[in-house]
């Protein structure tokens, strides 16, 4: 898969390619349809399916908002729209300069001169160009003056018929909702890091040795409480183990007052696993319980106990 910072790293005389505009925080269901529809489109044309993955997100530069929690971190994303069928990202700064070119000229600077647009596949409610006067008919009406179909694929709703966004994915891992965000995305949400030292109570005083993930800046992080989901090892060799049943606990440790908000991870029944320094990823497939606070150690302990029980049981079953 081919991944080109900015429009500058775009090869001159490339193929013709079918063009997906986005964010694409989360690749979650509705991004996946409409990268289906593209791949359709690219067999049929002899052509190669690129993401245009947008950065910062719009209303970030537009409005003046504050940058989301992010669901899924560049190299990730870039890893999700290939899984879809793109062929190339191109990751493109989300400027006040790119804000303010008019459609017509986002059309032919972007698609027509850079990407070599042969179609265009977006979402139905799909804006661009200055003050978002651009919608997928005026993209119609651009296409064909330049030569490129125009495919609006209808929004992805879930099972109680909201529309399936990044910001309502954001919601339910906010809310803890692992199992809801998992719906809309397709897959388990998914936290990536590096583990680092912690306070290593886990390993010697409370028998449950634990991965502590430092996470990047603005991470969307479920809210606290015990999970069950996979410890995932994303720098692991070929052939190298790298996946385990996990408990997984978010919070501060209010037990021992504490005060730095963690993401720690137990691989079921192993205590030999030596991961300091190792890129990793936790995925939450279920929600246990709420962070609670014990009356001391031994409540603790028994607590976590039931949980690493519950965790084995719900992941036995997955």
């Amino acid at each position: 898969m081919r991944r080109w910072h900015g429009l500058e790293e775009v090869p001159r005389g490339g193929g013709p390619s079918v063009v997906v505009i986005g964010v694409f925080d989360g690749v979650h269901r509705g991004h996946q349809e409409v990268l289906r529809v593209a791949a359709d489109r690219a067999r049929a044309a002899g052509a190669s399916v690129v993401a245009v993955a947008l950065d910062p997100h719009p209303d970030t530069v537009l409005r003046g908002l504050p940058r989301p929690a992010v669901l899924t971190p560049p190299d990730r994303r870039a890893d999700l729209l290939a899984a879809h069928g793109a062929d190339a990202v191109c990751e493109l700064p989300f400027t006040e300069e790119l804000s303010r070119l008019s459609a017509a000229d986002f059309v032919r600077r972007v698609l027509v001169e850079r990407l070599r647009a042969a179609a265009v596949v977006v979402g139905a409610d799909f804006r661009f160009g200055h003050r978002a006067a651009g919608d997928a008919a005026v993209l119609r009406e651009l296409g064909a003056v330049h030569g490129f179909g125009v495919d609006a694929v209808p929004v992805v709703t879930g099972a109680g018929g909201e529309r399936v966004s990044a910001t309502l994915v954001r919601r339910r891992v906010a809310e803890g909702d692992v199992a809801g965000a998992a719906a809309a995305l397709g897959r388990p949400h998914r936290v990536d890091g590096v583990v680092v030292h912690g306070a290593a109570r886990g390993r010697e005083l409370l028998g449950f040795p634990t991965a502590n993930l430092d996470t990047p800046p603005r991470t969307a992080v479920p809210a606290d409480g015990v999970y069950a989901g996979w410890l995932l090892r994303t720098d692991a060799a070929p052939g190298e183990e790298a996946r385990w049943p996990a408990a997984i606990s978010v919070g501060t440790n209010p037990t021992f007052d504490g005060a730095v908000r963690t993401v720690e991870g137990y691989a079921l029944d192993r205590d030999d696993l030596r991961l300091y320094g190792a890129a990793m990823a936790m995925e939450f497939v279920h929600h246990i319980r709420p962070q609670l606070r014990f009356d001391g150690v031994d409540a603790l302990i028994a607590a976590m106990a039931r949980d690493v029980d519950t965790a084995r049981r719900l992941m036995s079953a997955t």
